[in-house]
């Protein structure tokens, strides 16, 4: 007769090393992911909430502008139901000329002042960062005070001297002093800029026998693309955008650019038309967003470059 051997009972588990021994930790992991769940949350609705106070005057323009003039302040509700194009059919031609006339005018003003800004600032940027002259520091700490100076002080002189010259009612006096490097703050940027270049790319130009200018053209040039599209795209911004300036200097509405003409839309003396402003206005706000669509990446990358160092 045989007998079956028993195995020996298996030994227990031993504990694992990382098993928690309070029972509560197990528990911990769970109850932080739904806090961390809870704050994301609460965040995203506060920058959702936030975005949508900030945006909703341009929400308000846009939907305004295909309101009847009746219902624009009656009703300050985004939600219509009397939706019309005709602010943009009556305004497009209510202020005695075709407001592509006014776009075409604010166009070339932008054009020039880019051209004149890019040119003058940039070259004024060189000198600052790559020319020892005498009395450099000096004129540097001069160009960044006229940064602080009001345009209201200059503004009497600027006068007079393009009335000596008879440029009043023409565009000179709004492109003419962009080739003058007279936009200190963009200078100050490319002069920011320049500086960040390694000197080892200058020294080895000069090796190669490159003078000062064809330093600037093929060096320095193609290293500035984000400081001068930073440069071209705050231009257009604050062209397009000022008012002050054309209205000083332009005397004909065959001259005035879109934000002169805009204000043609409001009437002291009789009705105003609301409407045909808000639809004009929404139509002028186009082009400057497909400039900033455009130039993003670069404005982003130019203002991380200079204005951080």
């Amino acid at each position: 007769m045989t007998t079956v051997k028993q195995a020996p009972a298996a030994a227990p588990p031993a504990p694992s090393p990382r098993a928690p021994s309070n029972p509560d930790a197990v528990a911990r992991p769970p109850r932080r992911r739904a806090r961390r769940s809870t704050i994301s949350v609460l965040k995203h609705a506060g920058l959702i909430t936030l975005s949508v106070v900030m945006i909703y005057p341009l929400i308000w323009l846009v939907v305004s502008s295909f309101k009847p003039n009746g219902e624009i302040f009656t009703n300050i509700s985004i939600f219509t139901n009397n939706l019309t194009l005709d602010n943009y059919v009556k305004g497009w031609s209510s202020q005695g000329a075709p407001f592509s006339l006014f776009l075409l005018n604010s166009s070339i003003i932008v054009v020039g002042a880019i051209i004149g800004n890019l040119i003058s600032c940039s070259l004024a940027a060189y000198a600052f960062a790559r020319l020892n002259f005498r009395f450099r520091t000096l004129f540097f700490v001069l160009m960044l005070g006229t940064i602080m100076l009001p345009i209201h002080v200059v503004l009497v002189p600027q006068f007079i001297i393009f009335k000596e010259l008879g440029w009043l009612g023409t565009f000179l006096p709004l492109i003419v002093p962009k080739f003058l490097a007279a936009d200190a703050f963009f200078v100050f940027l490319m002069v920011q800029f320049i500086r960040a270049l390694p000197n080892e790319i200058f020294e080895a130009a000069r090796i190669d026998g490159a003078g000062h200018l064809r330093s600037f053209v093929q060096v320095t040039l193609p290293l500035m693309v984000p400081a001068l599209a930073t440069t071209a795209i705050f231009t257009f911004i604050w062209t397009w955008g000022d008012f002050f300036g054309p209205l000083i200097y332009l005397r004909t509405t065959s001259v005035f650019p879109v934000s002169v003409a805009l204000k043609g839309f409001v009437d002291q003396q009789s009705t105003s038309d609301y409407g045909g402003m808000f639809a004009m206005s929404v139509l002028s706000l186009v082009p400057l967003f497909i400039a900033f669509l455009l130039g993003q990446r670069y404005l982003v990358k130019g203002i991380a470059t200079t204005g951080i160092k």
